[in-house]
């Protein structure tokens, strides 16, 4: 899942009481016995056989460096393993390569304060570079803009929103922003235009987003450093000042690898189906630099292949596509290539979207994407057809009394390049680095107050990082989805 998110607002969706899932000789029931379309007689996926595939990522990353970024051998590794298996279950399967701009610690940055606080902080634990940061060697104070402590709630906070936060902007200094309303890129194009040397974005500091978080600012690549930064630095450094001079003098360096590479998405279609109506289902392959990205998001991407082998010998009446995306973690760039080259035809025979990111957390809520935007406000227009989709899945998880709740779509995943086109979208996902609530320890399990994935663009996104039931009960929802949409998509009709 894309550096920067994500802690979403949702609300509880009718459904029953919690119920364990059966699973059968390690087998997950896609649907029950007879009955509603809903009830009806699906696949059956293999928990074992989702694993095998984790395990696999898993192994491309341990002989690789530890990750699978775009851009590396670790990718290209998980690329061909996924076209392999696709092919020997008899799909049409073709590699989309495009040249992107490639960004990466040459070096770990650093952060000396200088004079007006003390302490002690160190890269990846307290600050990291934000994805396309320039490189450079900065020592100057800081300038706190329109900092929101203590913010109310996610996302609160506007600072650097406005070119008018910059007003009394001293230039020449280090521009300290709060995560919050709007997007990285922005906040930090703000400040430059203000005259910023450099920019430190920290946490909001409300539960769930006080840690150090991973971000990218998208291409192109910055002139200066640009860091992100834990709450607890960021406190440091604006020393009891919300706006203005904080009097805190910092020297903070970056060192930036920065070319141009390729990378690709794996495309992989059935034989047979009308290619008038396009069903497509899609997950980002590639993990961050951090780690091998088992959840983020091997899982999305093991579901997305093992019902593609479960269903390959259905006769689907729509062409059945899935894609795996490369360099999500850097900005959504596969699916937004993709995207960008549909013809205005093209656009058309897509009939839906069907997005899997972050589908196995180990504290995980089973989230369902709000396509009717009754949750919250969508940062695009919704495609007509995306509640639809929505209600499919919410039909699905209540006629087999599983609880689940409704997230606001967002734009930080490969949905959103669909969305923008106007192709109708929905999805799936289990948590990242937003905190379980009380009331969701109760419905689903676990330990509130904690995140849903502790492990979120780190190290430690290893297989043992992985809730199978939360895998078990995404799998049998998007293979249900996509069967049923291989069949009709009138439901979606725009």
């Amino acid at each position: 899942m894309n550096f920067g998110r994500r802690t979403y607002p949702f609300r509880v969706l009718r459904g029953g009481r919690l119920v364990p899932i059966t699973l059968l000789a390690g087998l997950v029931a896609i649907a029950a016995a007879s009955g509603s379309p809903a009830q009806r007689p699906s696949v059956r996926v293999p928990v074992a056989g989702i694993m095998e595939h984790l395990s696999a990522f898993q192994r491309i990353a341990d002989r690789n460096g530890g990750n699978r970024f775009a851009g590396t051998a670790g990718y290209n590794t998980s690329a061909r393993y996924v076209a392999a298996r696709m092919r020997a279950a008899g799909y049409r399967v073709r590699f989309q390569e495009f040249a992107f701009p490639f960004v990466l610690d040459r070096s770990p940055p650093a952060v000396r304060l200088v004079e007006g606080a003390t302490g002690s902080f160190t890269a990846n634990r307290d600050f990291r570079t934000l994805m396309y940061s320039g490189t450079g060697r900065v020592e100057a104070r800081v300038a706190a803009v329109d900092l929101l402590v203590p913010s109310s709630g996610p996302n609160a906070s506007t600072s650097g929103c406005e070119t008018s936060d910059f007003d009394a902007f001293p230039r020449g200094a280090i521009a300290l922003l709060q995560r919050g309303a709007c997007t990285f890129r922005q906040k930090v194009a703000n400040a430059l235009d203000a005259g910023a040397r450099a920019v430190i974005v920290f946490n909001e500091g409300n539960p769930g987003r006080r840690e150090l978080f991973a971000a990218t600012l998208g291409p192109p690549q910055v002139p200066v450093p640009a860091l992100a930064a834990s709450f607890e630095l960021g406190d440091a450094l604006r020393n009891g000042v919300r706006n203005g001079p904080t009097g805190v003098t910092v020297e903070l360096t970056t060192s930036m690898i920065a070319e141009r590479r390729r990378t690709r998405n794996v495309i992989a279609e059935s034989r047979t189906g009308s290619p008038a109506n396009l069903v497509v289902a899609g997950a980002h392959l590639d993990s961050v630099n951090a780690g091998p990205g088992i959840n983020d998001n091997g899982s999305g991407s093991a579901v997305s292949l093992e019902v593609a082998e479960r269903l390959a010998s259905l006769r689907p009446r729509n062409k059945l596509r899935f894609v795996w995306w490369g360099a999500e973690e850097l900005g959504l760039l596969g699916s937004r290539h993709y995207v960008q080259r549909l013809s205005s035809a093209a656009r058309r025979r897509h009939a839906l979207y069907l997005n899997l990111d972050m589908v196995g957390s180990p504290n995980f809520v089973l989230f369902v994407y709000d396509g009717d935007g009754s949750s919250s406000r969508s940062p695009f227009a919704l495609p007509p057809g995306s509640a639809a989709i929505e209600r499919l899945f919410a039909r699905y998880f209540d006629t087999r009394h599983i609880r689940h709740r409704e997230t606001n779509i967002g734009d930080s995943s490969d949905h959103a390049p669909f969305a923008r086109a106007g192709i109708p979208i929905g999805g799936l996902f289990t948590g990242a680095d937003g905190r379980k609530s009380s009331e969701d320890a109760r419905a689903f399990g676990g330990v509130a107050g904690r995140p849903h994935d502790a492990c979120y663009h780190q190290r430690c996104d290893t297989l043992a990082n992985i809730n199978k039931t939360a895998l078990a009960r995404s799998a049998e929802a998007a293979a249900y989805a996509i069967r049923q949409y291989a069949r009709d998509t009138s439901s979606v009709s725009r």
